[in-house]
């Protein structure tokens, strides 16, 4: 079992910020942005080359939009989704990182 999945089923404690029935959200505990919050499906999955046609992974944009506003940044906010090793995807469960609070440069990597 992943930490995203222990967190899921608070084996390990985070700072949750957003949860519904299909996604939850806590923020990062190695911060790139004032603001790093990582939005991760309930269901398991290693990264966007496993989703299903249908299922949770679809309520992570709309989270995000939901959390951005509750922050406070609807006007300036990056999702970044890693997918794979070579991406710098480093924990294998599908999730994208909201980042805010400062100017972010592009190209991103």
């Amino acid at each position: 079992m992943d930490i995203f999945c222990k967190i899921i089923n608070k084996e390990i404690p985070a700072e949750i910020v957003y949860e519904d029935e299909h996604v939850l959200a806590f923020k990062d505990i190695n911060p790139v942005a004032p603001i790093h919050i990582l939005i991760i499906p309930k269901s398991h999955m290693e990264n966007l080359n496993d989703i299903p046609e249908e299922g949770d992974h679809q309520y992570i944009l709309n989270a995000a939009k939901i959390i951005a506003k509750q922050l406070n940044v609807e006007s300036g906010y990056r999702i970044v989704i890693n997918c794979g090793e070579s991406a710098g995807q480093t924990v294998f469960h599908l999730h994208a990182h909201l980042l805010a609070g400062r100017e972010l440069s592009w190209p991103p990597g």
